[in-house]
């Protein structure tokens, strides 16, 4: 198969499902898959299997989760304008309101809908100001159990979304105590609580069941459906983007060129300044970098066991977050395909990109 393509791998899919599935049953706990993070249709008929559906940041991603997922769909923006109302509602079963003001701009043309409203705890596990809900001035949900008590019967839930790549459970069961804490008087007012993504609990070693027995006790005491939005937690370890060396040059360390950059096609790299992940043996090391002609457009420095040629394939690991949902065209490099391993180890192309969806995306 033509590199570079995303390659998504549904047996490393299933074990995160399974995960899934196994703290939905001894939590009572439901998941939405995250779209902003993953929305690779293609295997959402494995993963509707284990999940409950999926929560959006756009109408967009509203429309295709509606479309494509089979269960809920969760409806959140940070601003919703006014000419989306209607499809919003109509291609979901909550809508999420980020502040006290939008949810009363839109509180007639809603009524008769599930409505919920982003409420910000003022604590996170970001390690990046970039990705923190918490940081000074966040524009992202209400901060004051002030400014939200006089909407409160307007809506029957709140979101919380302030974990951040978080594996530590102890850092988790001490957040949620401190919103519980500070909102609990206005969280036993409400139906559902959803206690957004970022808790990276499909990791290796992490005490799941302990999550599982802290989820059911804040329903129980609280008297709420308790909902998580799984994205990277659901598709970790699940995917690679596999590439070919086009070129190799010497320059003080051995470089070797690919057919993909990480500006178009794992811009979060770049933005966090983080390196690939990568297989690694042997003492060869290598710098391997993307095609475009940014200057740092560097996936990271690897060991090989033999140096590295033109034709060689490589394979990037743990492809999937953030990655399809960004990609661009850039330089005018070509978008990856995608690409699917079955269950029976079959590989399908599911999608191909070519000029003409450069072409389309421009004017």
């Amino acid at each position: 198969m033509q590199t570079p393509y995303y390659l998504v791998d549904k047996s490393l899919l299933l074990p995160n499902m399974e995960k899934i599935a196994w703290l939905r049953e001894h939590s009572g706990a439901k998941a939405l898959l995250a779209l902003k993070c993953f929305a690779t249709w293609s295997v959402f008929d494995m993963m509707s299997e284990y999940m409950d559906g999926t929560t959006s940041s756009s109408l967009f991603e509203v429309k295709l989760g509606r479309e494509k997922f089979p269960g809920e769909t969760h409806a959140y923006s940070v601003a919703w304008a006014p000419d989306e109302m209607g499809e919003v509602l109509a291609s979901s079963d909550k809508v999420i309101f980020n502040t006290a003001q939008q949810l009363q701009r839109f509180e007639a043309v809603s009524r008769d809908h599930t409505r919920g409203l982003r409420v910000n705890p003022g604590v996170s596990t970001s390690d990046f100001d970039l990705a923190d809900p918490a940081r000074p001035f966040s524009r992202l949900g209400e901060h004051a159990p002030e400014d939200i008590e006089p909407v409160a019967d307007l809506i029957s839930g709140f979101m919380f979304h302030n974990n951040c790549e978080n594996a530590d459970f102890e850092r988790f069961d001490a957040m949620l105590g401190m919103i519980e804490q500070r909102f609990g008087h206005l969280i036993r007012k409400m139906e559902w609580i959803s206690l957004g993504g970022g808790i990276h609990f499909t990791g290796e070693g992490y005490p799941l069941d302990r999550l599982a027995e802290r989820l059911k006790r804040f329903a129980g005491q609280n008297e709420v459906q308790v909902y998580l939005e799984p994205g990277e937690a659901a598709i970790t370890g699940s995917t690679t983007l596999e590439v070919t060396v086009l070129d190799t040059l010497f320059n003080g360390k051995n470089l070797a060129i690919v057919d993909s950059s990480i500006e178009a096609h794992m811009l979060d790299l770049l933005i966090y300044r983080e390196s690939a992940k990568m297989k690694e043996a042997g003492d060869q090391e290598w710098m391997v970098c993307g095609k475009s002609c940014l200057a740092g457009d560097i996936f990271g420095e690897f060991r090989f066991e033999k140096p590295l040629s033109p034709g060689d394939r490589l394979s990037i690991q743990d492809a999937a977050g953030y990655t399809m949902v960004k990609k661009n065209w850039f330089n005018g490099v070509k978008m990856p395909s995608i690409a699917v391993r079955e269950l029976d180890g079959r590989v399908r192309m599911v999608r191909d990109f070519t000029y003409a969806d450069f072409s389309a995306a421009l004017s």
